[in-house]
């Protein structure tokens, strides 16, 4: 289900109604109009945009606050990339209304070690004995990645994040503060994760083997202690003590949905199972079944690991998927913007066509943590010539084009040198060419590419208008499906 919100959001601001639209924390509360069915329910999902607040391609009118036991309480103190529990109702034209907004930090604390490599766009950051995976949709505030990286030991961060099979994580935020200056909340740390070598006796027990002191702990939201067992996710907030957690609540992460609610809820496959039809996104387990649709995602692609988001109905603890829809990129490009269409919500970036959508996030290279500009300030502060980076998928309509999952504006205004890693549409004796972009060969090997595979090319723009590669081309391992 594909919804766009950008044309919409633009032309308010540019009429100037986006004040009493998109500027304000809240609609107020008059839910979704117009056609369309309507679900009610939970959708769990990272922050895309402001003006209310846009999860999983909705953008919810809120009233402003925000229900959280880390120090955030009002809509303006959230981040894009953070991770938000979202009640109310939505449409499938992409407009909602919560009634209730929830944030919970994944992890908070020190950091004991980050590694960050500035060119693929990819790291890992370790802390509370926990491994996070840094990639290009990761969302930093407070500090840059490769400032983080460089000094992790001056450094305690909040993090939200999906859960992975191993119990590691992918981060979708980081938010760093540094050594000194602590976060809004009472608790120094939080961890979340399975419970394993519980001693009820010592009350202990660990998470992806970091040890929990509970001897001083409290249940949290109607959660015994007594509760406590092997193989049940719970979160931990305490303090941190010769590389102990002092575990002073904890709360129960298992049950977060109501029966018969519609859900909706981005992440990371693990424990698939493909015999049972069966999957889990961050402690939640999915059941396929006939009538479950798919977009942009067979169901034989499905496998630990892959980005998607689920649509069901939540039973006996269950949610039972309606649409499973494939949101990992397979795609980059990193170039320059020739020109923007507002009407058509699409970009040309070094003579490839991006699609924007209501998912599409959108951030500049610093740490500003004043970036609080709305949906549609967001577009609008897209210029012809901006350096961008951006990962997304590959779509073969007309010819093809890049769908933008996320876009990342460089400093670097000198950079005219640009990069393309897709799927060939073509390999002739002159030219390439990937989703309808024609490059010169230039001289240079294309040997062992063929049609569609996936290929990773460098190329410039020539003084006629042309495009020609600047390297010999690159074939890659290619294990993804289009549609």
């Amino acid at each position: 289900m594909k919804r766009n919100l950008l044309a919409n959001a633009v032309k308010l601001a540019l009429t100037g109604a986006v004040a009493g639209s998109l500027v304000a924390c809240g609609g107020g509360g008059s839910g979704s109009s117009g056609s369309g069915s309507t679900s009610v329910g939970t959708s769990v999902g990272a922050v895309t945009g402001f003006g209310s607040v846009f999860v999983n391609g909705t953008r919810f009118q809120t009233n402003g606050s925000v229900d959280s036991d880390d120090g955030i309480g009002r809509e303006d103190q959230l981040e894009k990339g953070m991770i938000l529990r979202v009640e109310g109702d939505w449409d499938d034209r992409g407009e909602g209304r919560a009634d209730r907004v929830h944030y919970d930090d994944t992890l908070r604390g020190p950091i004991s070690g980050m590694s960050w490599d500035d060119v693929a766009r990819t790291g890992t950051l370790t802390m509370l004995g926990q491994t996070i995976e840094l990639d290009g949709r990761t969302v930093f505030r407070g500090a840059t990645p490769a400032a983080i990286a460089g000094n992790p030991g001056g450094y305690r961060v909040r993090v939200s994040a999906w859960r992975l099979e191993d119990g590691s994580f992918r981060a979708s935020y980081v938010g760093a503060r540094a050594i000194g200056l602590d976060f809004d909340d009472d608790n120094e740390v939080e961890i979340e994760g399975v419970v394993a070598n519980l001693d009820t006796s010592a009350e202990t027990f660990t998470i992806n083997g970091f040890q929990i002191d509970y001897t001083s702990a409290q249940g949290d939201d109607d959660f015994s202690l007594d509760d406590l067992a092997n193989g049940i996710v719970v979160e931990v907030e305490g303090r941190l003590s010769g590389g102990v957690i002092i575990a002073e609540e904890i709360e129960d992460e298992d049950d977060r949905f109501d029966d018969d609610d519609d859900v909706e809820i981005s992440g990371s496959i693990y424990d698939y199972d493909a015999t049972n039809r069966r999957f889990a996104i961050n402690g939640i387990t999915v059941q396929i079944n006939g009538g479950t649709e798919f977009d942009d995602i067979r169901e034989s692609s499905l496998a630990d690991g892959l980005f998607v988001k689920v649509e069901g109905d939540y039973r006996n603890g269950v949610l039972v998927a309606e649409e499973i829809e494939g949101q990992e990129s397979d795609a980059e490009l990193d170039g320059r913007i020739e020109s923007i269409d507002l009407s058509n919500e699409s970009l040309i970036v070094s003579g490839v066509r991006v699609q924007l959508t209501a998912n599409s996030l959108i951030e500049d290279d610093d740490d500003d943590d004043d970036d609080r500009r709305n949906r549609a300030q967001d577009i609008e502060s897209l210029r012809v010539g901006d350096y961008l980076e951006i990962e997304g998928r590959q779509r073969s309509a007309s010819g093809g084009f890049l769908e933008a999952f996320s876009i990342e504006r460089e400093d670097d205004d000198d950079d005219d040198d640009y990069e393309l890693e897709a799927r060939a549409n073509a390999i002739g004796s002159n030219t390439i060419t990937i989703m309808n972009l024609e490059i010169l060969l230039n001289g240079y090997s294309t040997s062992g590419a063929q049609a569609g595979d996936e290929v990773e090319v460098e190329y410039r723009q020539t003084g006629g208008g042309q495009y020609e590669l600047t390297d010999d081309v690159d074939v890659e391992d290619d294990d993804d499906d289009d549609d």
